[in-house]
């Protein structure tokens, strides 16, 4: 059985929702941050040698990073389902929204978070340059959606899965205002309304509603 270790709002709920998606049997172990860091707790960090959400076990496997778990569920027990075929024309869009939610999307609110946290004001070079990156990166990101359902084409993908918490759950951390962006919310309201992903909320994180909007 696998065990989706489930670190409270955090880019784990992406695991537990490819597992509803896809149907696959799992367990779900919920931990809480620490009340006052915010931070994993002792036992969550000793899961992985990076101390890093999310992780799943299964078996002898134990195994982080969220792009590789959905690769290796997809893989394992999904039968290739939510992933592009590399013969198919939309290959190349899959592969790099898939990427593109970790590699670009999220070290870019990341950057903001920790100057946030390190008190820079705003003016201050640093927080200029991280605001036009955030700001290119969501202006890529509603232009891919002015004519696609989804980020893959016509098709709800992985590549979904992985965007979606740096539109959603990561604005807990890193406030973004989408006012602007009517692409962007009208995708989020499409992704709201699947039961996978209702089910996947409510089962990780209890009383936080999803930011939708």
């Amino acid at each position: 059985m696998i065990t989706v270790h489930h670190l409270g709002v955090s880019q784990s709920e992406r695991v537990v929702w490819l597992c509803e998606e896809l149907g696959i049997p799992y367990a779900l172990k919920r931990y809480d941050r620490d009340t006052t860091t915010r931070m994993a707790p002792p036992e969550y960090r000793a899961l992985h040698p990076m101390g890093i959400a999310p992780v799943i076990s299964d078996g002898d496997v134990v195994l982080a990073e969220s792009g590789a778990i959905l690769e290796y569920l997809m893989a394992r027990y999904g039968g290739g389902r939510l992933s592009v075929e590399s013969d198919q024309a939309n290959f190349p869009e899959y592969l790099f929204w898939f990427h593109f939610a970790n590699g670009t999307l999220m070290p870019s609110e990341m950057g903001s978070l920790i100057a946030n946290f390190l008190g820079l004001k705003e003016g201050n070079p640093i927080i200029a340059m991280l605001k036009a990156r955030s700001e290119r990166a969501f202006r890529l990101v509603e232009k891919r959606l002015e004519g696609v359902a989804y980020f893959a084409g016509k098709d709800f993908t992985a590549a979904d899965i992985m965007m979606l918490f740096p539109l959603t759950t990561m604005r807990a951390f890193v406030q973004k205002d989408l006012t602007a962006f009517p692409n962007i919310r009208a995708y989020l309201k499409r992704i709201g309304a699947r039961p996978a992903y209702q089910r996947a909320m409510q089962k990780g994180d209890p009383g936080m509603p999803p930011k939708l909007d």
